[in-house]
């Protein structure tokens, strides 16, 4: 799930760079992907990956 939010932030900050677009300091490219690479940090670690249920043997 990390992943995607991240391939997404990806995508929107090549949006906002080859676009031209003016932006404020907080919403600018460099940060986009900074954040874009912490989420995929995080995925990479295995938080965010999925839920692991629980299986009960007897």
């Amino acid at each position: 799930m990390l992943a995607i939010a991240a391939a997404v932030l990806f995508f929107v900050a090549f949006v906002i760079n080859a676009g031209d677009i003016a932006t404020n300091d907080v919403f600018s490219p460099t940060n986009l992907m900074l954040i874009g690479l912490g989420l995929l940090a995080l995925h990479v670690a295995g938080i965010g990956s999925g839920w692991a249920g629980r299986v009960r043997r007897r």
